[in-house]
């Protein structure tokens, strides 16, 4: 009699396979007209909006003075001539100037080289998203690796141990986190652990150096309450997710003949049922992670994170159109890139999926 050899329905396709490689070239080809379709529509509602740069400037600013600051930021002119400009500037300009940055090198004619520039402030605003972005990874990145740690060994005990006291509390939590809005969660956190026992501070400190054991125990202590807040919600969504994922395949035919086959609990779930039921869980947690650039808005308003949710919200607030232009359409290209990322992870985990 042949030895039985362990089985598993998880299969994984070479990734250097030329099928795979033209299925990631079509889906790019297509991707391309796509984002070019999602920054006119972007460009043009912003447009329509009725937002004025002079907005903020004193009553006492003659009329025709507005007028001149306006043709300075390029308003006098068409809006097809604008989006045009704005495309150039967003597709070649800027790109070349982030690698004549990383490499020091001249490209081109860097000198009359038009970036896209901020009518709050007359900086670029690639270079004011450079210098948001590390904080917006530091918090919310850091909340979405610490929520998907927590939710896959959570869901996978409340699945092993379904109706136990673990699976009510975890489910009760779980519904709590997913249903309470994170500014909620976020103000509560602040005024039990604040303002009641002061044992965290209220206000992320944006310009804190890391330079000695001090300043490391006060930059964890800042980051606790906005990394939980948001590790809260995202654990709660993916712990359901999971937990029904294993559910599913608990009771698949593979996992009972492996079972059957003297494959102890520990081996059933390491080869068989986990590698299946994560095909949907990282699905989900790819096409959740441009929310980390995102930079959960109304969080980093609450505990004054300065990332790239505070710079999106001062730009609306302050009627500074290039630089919500600009931040929306890279939200844009994160999606349609990461939806391209979780179809092709898809594809390579599911044997089923093909890709011609």
């Amino acid at each position: 009699m042949r030895a039985w050899r362990p089985q598993t329905a998880f299969f994984v396709k070479p990734f250097g396979s030329k099928v795979l490689i033209r299925y990631i070239i079509r889906r790019l080809l297509i991707a391309i007209p796509t984002l070019l379709v999602i920054s006119f529509v972007i460009f043009a509602i912003l447009d329509l909006a009725p937002s004025d740069p002079t907005g903020n400037l004193p009553m006492t600013v003659p009329p025709e003075v507005r007028e001149k600051i306006r043709l300075s930021l390029g308003l006098g002119e068409p809006m097809h001539i604008r989006y045009y400009k704005w495309c150039v500037q967003f597709f070649v300009n800027e790109p070349l100037n982030i690698l004549q940055q990383t490499l020091g090198v001249t490209i081109g004619d860097d000198e009359n080289r038009t970036r896209i520039l901020s009518w709050a402030t007359r900086s670029p605003v690639v270079d004011l998203i450079i210098q948001r972005t590390p904080q917006t990874l530091w918090v919310v990145g850091l909340s979405y690796v610490v929520g998907t740690l927590l939710a896959i060994p959570i869901g996978i005990i409340q699945a092993y141990r379904q109706y136990s006291w673990f699976d009510q509390i975890g489910t009760f939590v779980a519904m709590i986190g997913f249903s309470v809005p994170t500014f909620f969660t976020g103000v509560v956190a602040i005024i039990i652990f604040s303002v009641q026992l002061e044992w965290l501070p209220m206000i992320y400190d944006t310009t804190l150096e890391v330079n000695s054991w001090q300043n490391f125990v006060l930059q964890f202590k800042q980051m606790i309450m906005p990394v939980m807040v948001l590790a809260l919600w995202q654990a709660a969504q993916l712990s359901r997710f999971m937990r029904a994922s294993i559910l599913d395949n608990l009771n698949l035919d593979y996992v009972r003949t492996a079972r059957s086959k003297g494959r102890n609990e520990r081996a059933v779930l390491l080869i068989h049922v986990l590698r299946n039921s994560m095909i949907p869980v990282i699905t989900l947690i790819a096409l959740g992670i441009p929310h980390i650039f995102g930079g959960a808005i109304i969080t980093e308003q609450i505990f004054r994170v300065n990332g790239l949710g505070q710079l999106l919200i001062i730009a609306i607030e302050g009627a500074d159109i290039p630089t919500v232009q600009t931040l929306t359409f890279l939200f844009a290209i994160l999606i349609v890139l990461f939806n391209l990322i979780a179809d092709v992870l898809y594809g390579i985990l599911d044997p089923r999926i093909r890709y011609d």
